[in-house]
């Protein structure tokens, strides 16, 4: 049966073919939608005909006198799928209507189809989309989680690792048939999961029962990437978590979060297992980074030519010989420089306490310039 909403977007888009009154019936002889408002609801013979004997019916000016609710002109069955479920009509003369009776029954029945594969993505989307973060959040498998597993034709069985790909810079949705295409090109057999999350957003749980390798999965990221620039002109990020088992696919999660977090500052694939002060950085709320950097560097934030020498000196593994050399300064511009640092700040760069804090206060402060930057 064709909803009233589809068959008035039907009516919209026959009408822009042909000049003359649309009606839509559905498969009990009524009206659902028409050019002409006033014959909506109303009961059509011809058309309930048609629909009987699932075949073309022209209605001539003498059958106006004989059935109900009928204007001259041509009523056309509607197929899907092998079975009738509405029918469209032209109102007008039959012999000036009917030769486009094929073509706008043709136009319709892909409107139709068109609308139910975007229905069925919809659906499929957002159920997969569901169970995904159901899953990945941890709730507890009952009976529907496991159901709801069996319908989507997800494996939970396999240890599997996840890949959150944030997509940079999108201005506009993308559509279903990008989604598609995106999906199509990632998923590589029936045990890998992929989803959206949002609009600028991908999960992947990617399967390791086969073992794949750091590289391998880093280079299959890199190919995505440049596809999804190559086709849509998208710049993408991602961050990976570790392998785990199904049962506990959060902590893959939460790690491929915070790798995320990370790959934003660097616009980059940021591996999980690489983090170890990011780590500790991550759990430090903003509020109490920026009162850190106040507190430690903030006399430096508008001595540019001091925060930048801070900043080469850290590059350059406190080498001070390396970074007088790349700065183009003497060494002893740089030692004046480092104790200008220190006046200013109370911190000495060559005490190993002090040292640690100006670096906090340096990685913070690039995490805050990069974060504003990215958003």
């Amino acid at each position: 049966m064709i909803l009233p909403e589809l068959a008035e977007k039907i009516v919209k888009e026959v009408q822009k073919l042909i000049g003359e009154d649309i009606i839509v019936v559905n498969t009990e002889g009524y009206i659902i939608a028409s050019t002409d408002f006033d014959r909506v609801g109303s009961f059509h013979e011809g058309a309930l005909i048609a629909l009987q004997q699932k075949r073309k019916m022209i209605i001539t000016h003498e059958d106006q006198l004989k059935l109900s609710g009928v204007k001259a002109g041509i009523n056309l069955p509607i197929f899907f799928q092998h079975d009738v479920i509405g029918v469209i009509g032209i109102t007008g003369e039959p012999n000036k209507v009917t030769p486009f009776g094929e073509v706008i029954r043709k136009m319709t029945e892909l409107l139709i189809s068109e609308n139910y594969y975007a229905e069925q993505f919809e659906w499929h989307t957002r159920a997969l989309e569901s169970f995904i973060m159901d899953w990945v959040q941890a709730k507890e498998w009952n009976y529907s989680f496991l159901d709801r597993a069996k319908l989507l034709s997800i494996d939970i069985t396999v240890k599997r690792l996840v890949v959150i790909i944030e997509f940079i810079g999108l201005n506009a949705p993308l559509s279903r048939d990008s989604w598609t295409m995106i999906f199509n090109r990632f998923q590589q057999n029936s045990k890998e999961v992929v989803t959206r999350s949002g609009n600028d957003r991908m999960v992947l749980l990617i399967n390791c029962s086969n073992q794949p390798t750091r590289e391998s999965i880093e280079r299959r990221l890199q190919h995505f990437f440049q596809f999804l620039t190559n086709k849509f002109g998208i710049q993408a990020i991602a961050g990976v978590g570790q392998a785990t088992d199904s049962q506990e696919i959060s902590d893959s999660y939460r790690q491929a979060e915070r790798s995320l977090n990370i790959a934003k500052l660097n616009t980059s694939i940021i591996f999980d297992e690489d983090l170890t002060l990011e780590m500790i950085s991550e759990e430090i709320n903003p509020k109490t980074k920026a009162d850190f950097i106040t507190r430690t560097i903030g006399p430096l934030l508008k001595e540019t030519e001091l925060l930048e020498t801070i900043k080469e000196l850290f590059k350059q593994n406190h080498s001070l010989k390396n970074t007088s050399n790349t700065l183009h300064i003497h060494i002893n511009t740089l030692h004046y420089r480092l104790k200008k640092v220190e006046e200013l700040t109370q911190l000495t760069p060559n005490n190993i306490h002090d040292l640690v804090t100006l670096y906090l206060g340096i990685l913070f402060l690039d995490e805050q310039t990069k974060i504003k930057k990215y958003y």
